[in-house]
């Protein structure tokens, strides 16, 4: 549920909105007489001025988790784009192109209209099954140091619960950001459950890395994968106390993207505060 295969459901709906503003927009620039006025190409600009713009207002939002680390500004799949952002840029680019043509006007907006519809229709969909379907695993877990463990006796405390194994390169480069998480933020319950792995790797893994973690439990057949749906490594699950899935996240995250996840469940102390809390859809 969560990807198509291995690609994230945000990235196939992103795909999809993008198509049918192509061919929304082609349609209505069918022209009685003359050729068609070529405006396909356009919604990709678009896609691309908005992506670039979004992810250049986020890092402005975050910038003090991004200076911390420098190189992940270019972690550019960890999510951390503003959306508003990304829209507005979109649209005065299409603006822009279409100052001095009327012809591109009308399939600009219509093609425009129509992507906007079906992303957001989409999205909200997907995000209503998430959040009816997956709740928090009732599977049973074997905790690090020893003894049977289910995610709900961990306390009532929102969750985030991170799919992770020692092979896998993102997990291992994004467990400092969530080691430091969990540090700074009590009042949420940071959960490691390792897939597939035995103890003492994972000692030896957290050992050599110099990590201190809380609630690193064994799922030695993937059990919180396969109750979620997640595909691939990494996954972080976000669950409200009362075990309502509310954010998905595929992939490494980065201080920044992390900080702004955990908004919904309070303040966040990483180090600095967002410019504007606005845009941070």
């Amino acid at each position: 549920m969560l990807g198509l295969g291995p690609v994230p459901m945000t990235l196939v709906i992103l795909l999809l909105a993008l198509g049918v503003a192509a061919l929304v927009g082609r349609w209505a620039a069918k022209r009685p007489e003359g050729p068609r006025v070529p405006v396909a190409g356009l919604f990709f600009d678009m896609l691309l001025v908005g992506l670039v713009a979004g992810r250049l207002v986020f890092v402005v939002q975050w910038w003090p988790q991004y200076a911390a680390d420098p190189w992940s500004l270019l972690r550019f799949g960890d999510g951390g784009y503003s959306i508003w952002a990304a829209v507005l840029a979109g649209l005065a680019f299409a603006a822009w192109r279409a100052r001095r043509t009327v012809e591109l006007r009308k399939p600009l907006l219509w093609g425009t209209g129509a992507g906007l519809a079906v992303g957001g229709v989409l999205t909200g969909a997907l995000l209503l099954m998430q959040q009816a379907v997956v709740r928090l695993p009732d599977v049973e877990l074997t905790r690090l140091e020893g003894g049977p463990v289910q995610l709900s006796d961990m306390g009532d405390q929102p969750k985030v619960v991170n799919l992770w194994a020692t092979w896998c390169p993102p997990c291992r480069r994004e467990m400092p950001v969530l080691a430091d998480s969990q540090a700074t933020n009590p009042h949420v319950t940071f959960v490691f459950a390792n897939q597939g792995e035995g103890g003492d790797l994972i000692r030896e893994y957290l050992d050599g890395a110099g990590l201190e973690l809380d609630n690193v439990v064994l799922d030695p057949f993937s059990s919180v994968s396969q109750a979620t749906g997640a595909r691939g490594l990494p996954v972080t699950l976000f669950f409200e106390g009362d075990g309502r899935l509310v954010d998905v996240h595929m992939g490494e995250l980065t201080s920044g993207s992390l900080a702004r996840k955990l908004q919904r469940f309070g303040p966040t102390p990483l180090g600095g505060t967002p410019l504007s809390n606005e845009a941070m859809q």
